[in-house]
């Protein structure tokens, strides 16, 4: 069956097709580094990262770009707030950024291209749009005639006339005030360049022209952001690339935000939940399902209340997977998904559907487990397991595996309890059935699950 995808520019559901069979390119706008991350950030990256593995999954070899704006006024003005240099604030945010990615299960880039390391490229891309009448200089500035670009605004469905942008700090002699920066005259303490046209920085929308066309060429399939770039960032990157002569994006592709009492999650509203804590209170891959399991086009309100719903969806799984492995031993995943799944998957990456899969399955397979057909048990979970991959999801892959072993915290846990269950077992062994009780009601009230099996006792983390 074919991909099919939103494509924000067309307003609907389309068809995908490469431009070249069996490849796909994909940019992605990456984080702006003058905070660590909040889980909107990495909400974003992770919808991206399992259309990644969706395409892999059908045959697709796909080349990912994310780039880091290292380079803004944002990360200029906290590295004066913090007195300290702007590149220290940007490798650090940065670092923080990708141990967020990791922590949640993201694949990695296929390059991750740094702003800063690509002003030579904007120069060039500057240049020619001077020559072509699409930019002027002025005041140390360089800066882009909206009014040049036929279609300007398509992308966010705008009309030029209706459109007030205000103008920046230092960004002065513009012949309209809806022009934008290019290139940013250098002001004192700050960051500079040498150009043409005089020392100065980046703006805000060049990089991503300039990276996307080194990376990608003058065409590739898909660029990706959140829906709050459509509009300066994406309609700006589109009136670049084709005033410099590339065809650019040929879908857009737009993740929705994550909410908190129905603002979007953001530095500057101070209403952000930052994911070095949230890995700490909840599991990485409890996590991973909660942001990944609504529809990527969906807002997510954030929620305690829904932190533990999708704790306890996943904890169904989970449990189902451990039981079948204590009976029958590992289980590989299927060569194939269950045509459901891959039919709601290929429907613009329909996760919500696929996962009503992947928990029929669950049933099915447990209630195999309780006829004791142990290899309709096994078939489900090598189904299970496949499904789980493409997700990202499978608790039994190394990655999840390796994080719970070493996990400090959780072995220790798990030595404490197991010496208490032994204890229990004792009490059990010897018709002591009271003191037996009295311990599974003391862990279960301590917040752990405690579940009898034919291979011993087995503890998990309750529900909150």
């Amino acid at each position: 069956m074919t991909i099919r995808l939103y494509d924000t520019s067309a307003r609907q559901v389309r068809d995908f097709t490469p431009l070249v069979p069996g490849s796909v390119s994909i940019y992605l706008c990456g984080a702006t580094v003058q905070a660590a991350p909040h889980i909107g950030h990495i909400r974003s990256y992770l919808n991206f990262d399992i259309m990644q593995r969706w395409f892999t999954y059908r045959g697709h070899q796909v080349t990912f770009i994310r780039n880091v704006t290292d380079i803004d006024d944002k990360i200029i003005a906290k590295a004066a707030e913090q007195g300290r240099p702007w590149w220290a604030i940007g490798y650090e945010n940065e670092r923080a950024f990708n141990e967020g990615y990791d922590a949640l299960g993201c694949l990695r880039p296929t390059y991750e291209p740094r702003a800063t390391g690509h002003v030579p490229e904007m120069i060039e891309m500057m240049r020619v749009l001077i020559e072509r009448g699409h930019a002027y200089a002025s005041d140390g500035n360089v800066y882009f005639d909206v009014r040049s670009q036929p279609g300007y605004l398509a992308l966010s469905n705008q009309e030029l006339d209706n459109l007030r942008q205000p103008e920046g700090e230092g960004e002065t002699g513009k012949r309209d005030p809806r022009d934008f920066a290019l290139w940013k005259a250098a002001r004192p303490g700050e960051p500079s360049w040498e150009t043409p046209w005089g020392r100065g920085r980046p703006g805000w929308h060049l990089e991503c022209s300039a990276m996307a066309h080194k990376y990608l060429g003058s065409a590739f399939d898909i660029h990706g952001g959140g829906i709050d770039l459509i509009f300066p960032h994406h309609e700006n990157e589109i009136a670049q690339a084709r005033g410099f002569g590339d065809e650019f994006a040929r879908y857009w592709v737009h993740n929705a935000w994550v909410t908190m009492s129905g603002e979007k999650m953001s530095k500057s509203l101070g209403n952000s939940v930052l994911v070095a804590e949230m890995v700490k209170r909840w599991r990485p891959i409890v996590l991973r399902y909660y942001l990944g399991s609504p529809h990527y086009r969906s807002t997510i309100e954030y929620s305690e209340e829904a932190l533990r719903e999708a704790e306890s969806a996943f904890a169904r799984i989970e449990g189902f997977v451990q039981r079948v492995v204590e009976k029958c031993g590992v289980v590989e995943p299927a060569a194939q998904v269950p045509p459901a799944f891959a039919e709601a998957m290929d429907e613009d990456l329909g996760v919500p559907q696929a996962l009503a899969i992947v928990h029929t399955t669950v049933r099915q397979g447990n209630s195999a487990l309780t006829a004791d057909d142990k290899e309709s048990a096994v078939a489900r979970l090598a189904e299970v397991r496949a499904m789980l991959g493409v997700l990202g999801l499978d608790p039994l892959d190394p990655q999840w595996a390796s994080a719970e072993r070493g996990d400090d915290l959780h072995g220790v846990v798990d030595s404490l309890v197991r010496l208490v269950l032994e204890q229990r077992e004792a009490a059990r062994t010897r018709k002591d059935y009271a003191t037996a009780d009295a311990i599974r009601d003391q862990l279960q009230h301590s917040g752990l699950e405690i579940e009898d099996t034919p291979s011993g006792p087995r503890w998990s983390l309750g529900t909150r």
